[in-house]
C-alpha cells in the first residue's frame, strides 16, 4: 500500500523555478561586484579667494645716492678782437652753351675719306671624307679613283699606326686596355689638326693622340676644285697580350 501525498505540500514541485531565480539573483549580485567602483577617499580643500580690485600695494620710494652729474664744458671763450675780411674773389660763372645746331651756324666741309679696301674672309669648309669629291692622298699613294685612293689612305694609316704604336707602360702595370676613337681633320693645307680621342682611359687617349699627331702633311681633299678640310676618324685598339 502506497503511501499518500499531498500535492500541495510537495517540495520539489517547483524547485526549476527557484534554481531560475536564485541563478538570476547570484548573476545580478556577480555582475554589480565587478562593476563597482572605489575611489580614494582624499580630503582635498578647496578654497576660494577673493581678490579685490580697491587692494593696492603701496611700493615704496627708496632714495638712491646717486653721484652728481658731470660739469658741463667750459665755453670756449670770445675773442677780444673780430676782424671782418672783405670778400673780394670774383667767382666766373660757367655758361653751359647749347650742343644743337641754328641757322647761324656754318657746315663744316666734308672730309674726304680714301677708298677702304675689303678683304673677303673665306671661311674653311669642312666636307666629310667619304662624301668628298677628292680624297686627301696619303704621301706614297697612288690610284686612279677615289676608291682606290680610300683603300691606300686605310692601308699607310694602318702602317703608319703599326710602326708608332707604343704601349703606355703604366697603363700595362695597372691592366688598362681598351679601344680609343680618334677623330682628327686633314685641313686645306693637307696638315693634321683638331685631334681629338675618347677612350677608356687618359693615358690610352693620350697614346692616341700623339700617334695621330706624327701623320705627315697630305695633299689636300678638294671639292669643286678647292682645297677644304676633310675630317676623319680611326679606332686604335690597346690590348693586352697575355
Amino acid at each position: 500500500m502506497k503511501p499518500k501525498k499531498n500535492p500541495n505540500l510537495e517540495i520539489g514541485r517547483n524547485s526549476g523555478i527557484y534554481f531560475a531565480i536564485g541563478l538570476n539573483v547570484m548573476l545580478l549580485f556577480t555582475y554589480f561586484g565587478l562593476e563597482y567602483k572605489t575611489y580614494d577617499k582624499d580630503i582635498i580643500a578647496q578654497d576660494i579667494i577673493l581678490l579685490s580690485d580697491d587692494l593696492e600695494d603701496d611700493i615704496p620710494i627708496t632714495n638712491i645716492d646717486a653721484p652728481p652729474p658731470p660739469p658741463p664744458p667750459p665755453a670756449a671763450a670770445a675773442p677780444d678782437v673780430i676782424t671782418i675780411v672783405e670778400d673780394t674773389e670774383e667767382i666766373e660763372e660757367t655758361v653751359i652753351e647749347s650742343s644743337e645746331a641754328n641757322q647761324e651756324d656754318e657746315i663744316a666741309e666734308p672730309i674726304e675719306v680714301a677708298d677702304v679696301e675689303v678683304v673677303e674672309v673665306e671661311e674653311e669648309v669642312s666636307v666629310p671624307f667619304t662624301v668628298v669629291e677628292n680624297v686627301p692622298v696619303f704621301p706614297g699613294c697612288v690610284g686612279k679613283n677615289n676608291a682606290e685612293l680610300r683603300d691606300c689612305f686605310a692601308q699607310k694609316m694602318n702602317e703608319h699606326i703599326k710602326k708608332h704604336f707604343k704601349y703606355p707602360e703604366s697603363a700595362l702595370e695597372m691592366g688598362v686596355h681598351g679601344r680609343v676613337f680618334v677623330l682628327f681633320a686633314i685641313d686645306s693645307n693637307g696638315r693634321v689638326s683638331n685631334i681629338k680621342s675618347r677612350g677608356p682611359a687618359a693615358l690610352l687617349e693620350k697614346e692616341a693622340e700623339r700617334i695621330i699627331g706624327l701623320l705627315p702633311t697630305m695633299e689636300p681633299g678638294k671639292q669643286r676644285g678647292k682645297p677644304v678640310k676633310v675630317p676623319y676618324s680611326i679606332p686604335i685598339n690597346f690590348k693586352i697580350q697575355k
